[in-house]
């Protein structure tokens, strides 16, 4: 079983980036899951000088105990929210005890214009050289026109992103494993 966990920028309950974790998780191949952490940007401002919060302390184990991540990137003023920044700092620290440390990671975004979240995503991608974390870099994620392509529910309803979804589920799954098998 491949256990990859999935992370939301928005912090919207209706947001699409949380529709999309819903529809990567339904898109996987056989022999993978993934959880949606609910809650994982609930930190506390970064501050190298206190010790690290509980919730970095669970969010950081829990990273550590899965297979591998997809953030779900939305894009807020050309770049990613602070609030997946400030989680990220938190991640990132110590270095060599990061848990992103050599772990595999995806990125897709969801957006109701057209850029479909790609200088955000470009950012993210800039961010994760620090800790030394794998980007699996195809097939790209970028879903333009969001709220055309899932109901107001939060179901995708488009066949072509679904496609596209399937592709990136078996990509990264096998862009796991690789890393699986180099360890």
């Amino acid at each position: 079983m491949v256990a990859l966990v999935g992370i939301s920028g928005s912090l919207r309950k209706a947001s699409h980036n949380r529709a999309l974790l819903r529809a990567v998780g339904e898109t996987l191949p056989a022999g993978a899951a993934l959880e949606i952490l609910d809650g994982a940007l609930d930190l506390p401002i970064f501050n190298s000088d206190l010790a690290d919060p509980a919730s970095v302390v669970d969010l950081k184990a829990r990273i550590g105990a899965a297979d591998g991540v997809v953030f779900a990137v939305p894009e807020y003023n050309y770049s990613i929210p602070g609030g997946l920044k400030n989680a990220l700092d938190w991640l990132s620290r110590p270095p060599p005890l990061s848990p992103l440390r050599g772990k595999p990671v995806a990125l897709v975004g969801a957006a109701s214009g057209m850029s479909g979240t790609i200088r955000a995503q470009g950012h993210l991608r800039a961010m994760l050289v620090y800790s030394d974390t794998p980007c699996l870099n195809q097939p790209e994620v970028l879903i333009p026109r969001a709220h055309e392509r899932f109901d107001a529910e939060g179901r995708l309803t488009d066949a072509s992103t679904r496609a596209l979804l399937e592709r990136f589920g078996a990509a990264f799954v096998a862009f796991v494993a690789r890393y699986r098998n180099e360890s």
